[in-house]
């Protein structure tokens, strides 16, 4: 009779198997990797959506003076109801185009820590670089954010006829300038400004001048 006691055997001394190990840490690595892949997305998702809101967009009381120009305008309140928002206007649409301008206006948040425009005298004095810089960005662009809402095809037969050779050889912000906002002193609603970039120089005061249209 054998009097030597079982010996008790533990899951580590068994060999394990590298193959199946690492099956195994591939396996929780991809479902960690994609759970926290979604809650990056939504995180990202929420964050984009907020920072497209006009309470986002007048956080900075540098911006209060604007917003109460643009409640003043024909995009805020007009007769059909239609609103433009901000991001309307100030945002593409396209999300590579709509990321990088993000990117870029997040200069704001600094020249806003250095109070650059903290006044409403400093923000007078330096509204010329600013609407230039906006308008040069929808010049380049062909003024893709205000034909997102106006589209030619769409125009009544009198419109139609006034746009129609303009639009061959202009984009709608040459001749609708300070529309929402008020146009820099001695800055005509029609008139071209230098096409350097920042320039605060103001066209020359014989530019013809032309009504916009709401």
């Amino acid at each position: 009779m054998d009097s030597n006691p079982p010996t008790n055997v533990s899951a580590s001394d068994h060999p394990v198997n590298p193959r199946r190990e690492r099956k195994r840490i591939l396996s929780v690595s991809i479902m960690v990797a994609f759970v926290l892949g979604i809650l990056f997305v939504v995180a990202f998702n929420m964050v984009l959506e907020h920072t497209n809101t006009e309470k986002f967009c007048i956080g900075c009381h540098e911006m209060k003076e604007n917003y109460e120009e643009y409640r003043k305008s024909a995009h805020f309140s007009n007769r059909t109801g239609v609103r433009a928002k901000c991001v309307d206007c100030h945002l593409p649409k396209s999300f590579f185009p709509k990321i990088l301008h993000k990117f870029k206006a997040s200069n704001d948040i600094w020249h806003s820590m250095l109070g650059t425009i903290d006044t409403p005298e400093k923000f007078e004095e330096r509204r010329p670089v600013l609407a230039q810089r906006e308008w040069q960005r929808l010049k380049k662009n062909g003024s893709r954010e205000c034909l997102d809402c106006h589209d030619p095809e769409s125009f009544d037969s009198g419109t139609a006829r006034q746009h129609k050779d303009k639009l061959l050889a202009n984009s709608c912000i040459d001749c609708h300038k300070g529309i929402v906002h008020t146009l820099p002193t001695g800055f005509k609603a029609d008139s071209k400004w230098p096409p350097v970039e920042g320039s605060p120089t103001a066209p020359p005061a014989e530019a013809p001048t032309e009504a916009p249209i709401e």
